[in-house]
């Protein structure tokens, strides 16, 4: 199966407008310097500026154990309050757990090796050589290099289809909540690439900025996959609504998150084939690939979902499904939802046998 002409044409076309994304806050930093007559990478290799140290302190703890404890919190609450209904069965249940407990064993010895071992070799004198950055412009750089490039790496994702069944995983709960929220494929997980990309900008010296960045966005993204729909009231509230208007084109919320992972869009509400944003919701509404509708989806997953086995979700293709004409199995299709080329061929000889 392959990928679509206008589809691949759009995808070239949004990545050049990527590259100025990402040069962006690189630029508006030496703007603002020259207009300025500032120049911080004159006055000393130590960090610019840090934040007061209690503020400093609640980021490092929520970004070591602070958020698994939120994420289990949240969990308890939406599992007490029958948010999951029927829905949460054994296998489902091994999977999300799994997915939330083996990613962090693997991917923080492959960072760590990574960072370690690799960039010293790849950079070697390049260790710390932007520490000059002032905080807000490190941060501002971090964000956008971080969410734009897992916004890519998300979108290809869906658009690309040879790489559809990596994140399969994470679009087959039929619920949505923090018992999904980690749901993934391990390859998908593995190669993060946003992940190696802030490795790579701590190790140059942005480091504490990277630890507000990975703090903000993880209560951003996990606001956005939980069940509890947070970004109601500003929908419903009058005096709420202009901030409301400004949240959803900018972060990522349960509205505009959910749509993404609705099983159909035949209501005009789901939006799986786009909302691709996890942080910024703001890259969807550059590019064109959201909708807002200030709605949620009544259901959720994939129509198609044959309820593969755990461990086929979570390991393909090293272990495959044994479940017939899915998309994790030996023979199954590339996308569930296309008809088979077979069937496509076979059907109009069926259909002049029958008017014979």
């Amino acid at each position: 199966m392959k990928i679509e002409q206008h589809v691949t044409q759009k995808i070239w076309r949004d990545a050049l407008v990527s590259i100025l994304l990402y040069l962006a806050p690189i630029a508006l930093m030496f703007v603002t310097f020259h207009l300025t007559d500032h120049k911080p990478w004159t006055i000393s290799n130590g960090l610019p500026f840090k934040v007061p140290a209690f503020i400093e302190g609640v980021f490092q703890n929520l970004s070591s154990w602070g958020l698994p404890v939120i994420i289990l919190a949240i969990g308890v609450v939406e599992f007490a309050a029958g948010l999951y209904e029927t829905k949460w069965t054994k296998n489902e249940r091994i999977l999300d757990i799994v997915c939330f407990v083996i990613p962090k064993i693997i991917i923080p010895p492959v960072v760590a090796y990574y960072s370690l071992q690799l960039l010293p070799q790849w950079l070697p004198g390049a260790k710390n050589s932007f520490s000059w950055v002032p905080f807000w412009w490190a941060f501002a750089i971090i964000a956008v290099a971080d969410d734009l490039t897992q916004y890519w790496y998300h979108r290809l994702h869906h658009q690309v289809p040879w790489l559809w069944r990596f994140h399969r995983t994470h679009h087959s709960a039929p619920y949505m909540g923090m018992a999904m929220a980690g749901r993934q494929n391990v390859i998908y997980t593995i190669f993060f690439s946003q992940t190696y990309l802030t490795v790579a900008l701590t190790y140059m010296g942005l480091g504490y900025a990277a630890l507000f960045v990975k703090v903000v966005k993880s209560l951003i993204v996990t606001g956005a996959h939980s069940s509890i729909p947070w970004d109601k009231p500003f929908y419903l509230i009058k005096w709420l609504n202009p901030i409301g208007w400004v949240l959803e084109r900018f972060i990522s919320t349960p509205a505009t998150h959910y749509a993404h992972h609705a099983d159909t869009t035949d209501d005009g509400v789901g939006h799986y084939k786009g909302n691709f944003g996890n942080m910024f919701f703001l890259w969807d509404i550059i590019f064109g690939t959201g909708i807002i509708t200030r709605r949620y989806p009544s259901s959720f997953g994939i129509k198609h979902y044959k309820e593969e086995e755990w461990y086929a979700q979570f390991l393909w293709p090293i272990f495959k499904s044994k479940k017939e004409g899915s998309e994790l199995s030996a023979d199954g299709p590339m996308v569930g939802d296309q008809v088979p080329v077979k069937q496509i061929q076979i059907e109009p000889l069926l259909e002049t046998k029958a008017a014979s």
